[in-house]
């Protein structure tokens, strides 16, 4: 039943990834007057996938090697650490959202028990 539910969702989810690239593909080629064709999404879409299971293992190995059992940015800083400009970019935005949680969060802590 597990399995059953398992490979649903990988369908859905496949379809989903399918829609996605399919609406890039066609944004990117119509203002060219070009087509892409569904085998060249099927393609394109089964190499996106194949890199998402990639990165997902590399992530869980990642978290389970730090002795934790949720992914963190560290992780994915990790994962990114042969791709300088990207590590750079994840690197901004991570230093970003934290400075913008620590101005937004003053004074929004656990209230103090009276």
């Amino acid at each position: 039943m597990a399995d059953a539910e398992a490979n649903e969702r990988q369908e859905a989810l496949t379809q989903a990834l399918w829609y996605a690239i399919g609406q890039m593909v066609d944004e990117k080629v119509t203002p060219e007057n070009l087509n892409a064709t569904p085998q060249f999404i099927a393609a394109l879409t089964q190499v996106v996938w194949s890199q998402m299971e990639s990165v997902t293992q590399d992530l869980e190995a990642f978290c389970g090697h730090a002795g934790r059992s949720t992914i963190s940015t560290d992780d994915v800083l990790l994962l990114c650490r042969r791709n300088n400009d990207m590590h750079q970019i994840i690197k901004d935005f991570i230093d970003q959202e934290k400075a913008d949680k620590a101005t937004s969060g003053k004074g929004k802590g656990k209230r103090a028990r009276r």
